[in-house]
């Protein structure tokens, strides 16, 4: 009984052994690459339960999802022979499983070593052909994409995209940052003190000729004021000589006259008066003769 006991066990752990050697569970964010006799004889890319061979067959496993990989920073070269630091890091997938075990060996650290070498270069080509100051305006994001526009679908070779090359740091050195900076202060200033002359000599053009317009109509009222002046007084020259034309018109202009003379003469508390028997005043209260 101690031996058929013996036996029995040997036998379903035999049997469990074999189970679990021929069965493979194929995860959501993961491929399933089954090797026949070390060779890959068929990829599974579906999420699911996958039987191979028992002891013939074995499954090795790459990631299905989103990678990041860390670049080291670097120094690079802009188009005005400037040194600048890149620091950046990379968003990559494998989309050819097949493809990446037969060039990469299946290993992730070759391919991040591949993808290092061409992110570089990348990196280095895309920069070297733009200024310092276009590669510092270009932190906004279209470094980035053109950084991958330049490695283009050169990792498809080896069943890798390259989703996203975004950059931590595009700096200068920092022992020259300073000196940049007061250089880039300088040409600032100097480009703010153009605009400064620039808007000052604009400024006295445009006062320089309103105060020429300003002068012109002044000087215009005034020649119309003149002339309205000796209009009025030739109007009134004219009135003045048809009244002293009509004889009763100049007596009564001259009685008027006498009354305003006597009105202004009678002030102050001496209201004595003396006048000659010939005076105009003396003949109001004579009768007019």
């Amino acid at each position: 009984m101690k031996k058929r006991t013996g036996f029995l066990v040997a036998i379903v752990v035999f049997v469990l052994i074999v189970l679990f050697s021929s069965i493979t569970v194929v995860n959501q964010n993961e491929y399933k690459l089954i090797k026949r006799f070390s060779k890959i004889d068929r990829v599974k890319t579906e999420a699911g339960i996958c039987f191979m061979i028992p002891f013939i067959e074995t499954a090795d496993t790459l990631p299905k999802q989103t990678l990041l990989y860390d670049i080291a920073e670097s120094e690079v070269i802009t188009s005005d022979k400037k040194t600048m630091i890149a620091d950046s890091y990379v968003l990559w997938k494998i989309t050819d499983p097949l493809k990446f075990a037969k060039t990469l060996n299946g290993s992730i650290a070759n391919a991040e070593n591949r993808i290092d070498t061409v992110v570089f270069n990348a990196t280095k080509n895309t920069i070297s052909s733009m200024t310092q100051d276009q590669t510092i305006g270009a932190r906004d994001g279209s470094l980035s994409a053109a950084i991958v526009a330049s490695i283009g679908s050169t990792m498809d070779q080896y069943g890798i995209q390259i989703l996203s090359v975004e950059n931590k740091r595009i700096d200068l050195p920092s022992d020259n940052k300073s000196a940049v900076y007061d250089r880039m202060i300088s040409e600032r200033d100097n480009i703010a003190a153009t605009y400064t002359a620039e808007g000052e000599a604009e400024a006295k053009v445009i006062r320089n000729t309103t105060d020429k317009e300003v002068t012109v109509l002044l000087s215009e009222a005034n020649m119309k004021a003149e002339i309205l002046v000796a209009e009025g007084e030739a109007e009134y020259m004219r009135i003045l000589a048809e009244a002293y034309a009509d004889t009763e018109r100049t007596d009564f202009y001259e009685f008027v006259r006498s009354l305003d003379a006597l009105k202004n003469s009678m002030v102050g508390k001496n209201k004595t008066l003396v006048l000659s028997a010939e005076s105009p005043l003396a003949k109001i209260f004579n009768g007019w003769e």
